[in-house]
């Protein structure tokens, strides 16, 4: 025969429910990826970039200045959310490791994602904040500078990094590229003559060709896919209530011009830039 159990007290009845409360608050205020709206850390909202970050995207690598385009959109967004610059904390992640599925240290990651279904799978995106086409850049001399079509460019060896849209587009446009870990071991491919040439963001050629190479040169872009380009967003953790805000925000700088205006200061691409066929 069980012994028989005392009921418990109004006192031990309260302690009990005080304590669940405790345990309820304390979860709630975790915060952390994919927990609604809330943020990583209250009251701040940490976003990360790569590392290093380039120029134009990040100057200098140094996000926390607002220089470049990405950093100054990153601050453009948080202020559009309510955040003050001191509210902003910066963290560093690998491009892979951004659009993986798993919980997330960081609140918004920005740094070139072209918004695909498959990365979609994974990770949310934000409304697009830039659009852009793909294009060659190569050295002056070289078997790809007087290519004035696509097919003049197939059979030479071009390189791309892996797990880009510039990987999807060279391999549609020209067959299978040579693929390295990133844009910067594929440029340093081409400057050691390795390749003929390499396949980015038009952006990012036109850095490359200008600061990163001796005697670069923008060969030409491939045309627009479906007419719309290549949309960068903003990567959040998939299921995040942030979501919403942060698309809300972007297209609230782009109806009053901020966002136009960030670009024309930073994304200096107004020079005409041939349309390879």
């Amino acid at each position: 025969m069980s012994p028989r159990r005392r009921p418990r007290t109004p006192r031990a009845l309260v302690a009990v429910a005080a304590a669940v409360v405790a345990l309820t608050l304390a979860a709630c205020s975790a915060g952390g990826s994919g927990s609604g709206s809330r943020t990583v850390t209250a009251g701040k909202l940490t976003i990360a970039t790569g590392q290093p970050a380039y120029s134009p995207w990040v100057e200098g690598n140094k996000p926390q200045s607002g220089k470049g385009f990405e950093a100054a959109v990153a601050y453009a967004v948080a202020q559009e959310m309510g955040y003050a610059k001191d509210d902003v904390v910066w963290k560093r992640s690998t491009f892979d490791s951004a659009i993986a599925p798993g919980v997330k240290d960081w609140d918004m990651n920005i740094q070139q994602f072209s918004i695909t279904a498959k990365r979609k799978q994974a990770v949310d995106f934000s409304a697009p904040y830039y659009t852009t086409t793909q294009a060659v850049v190569t050295t002056s001399g070289s078997k790809a500078a007087d290519a004035t079509s696509i097919s003049a460019l197939k059979g030479l060896k071009v390189g791309v990094a892996t797990g880009t849209t510039s990987y999807d587009v060279a391999k549609d446009a020209l067959g299978q590229p040579q693929v390295f870990n990133s844009n910067d071991d594929a440029v340093l491919a081409l400057k050691s003559g390795q390749i003929d040439a390499v396949v980015t963001d038009l952006p990012t050629a036109f850095y490359v060709a200008s600061a990163e190479l001796k005697k670069g040169e923008v060969v030409g872009q491939f045309p627009a896919s479906s007419g719309t380009g290549d949309q960068f967003g903003i990567v959040l953790p998939k299921g995040l209530a942030l979501t919403p805000k942060v698309s809300g925000a972007i297209r609230a700088l782009k109806a009053d011009g901020t966002l136009q205006r960030i670009t024309t200061k930073w994304l200096s691409t107004a020079v005409d830039v041939p349309v390879l066929h």
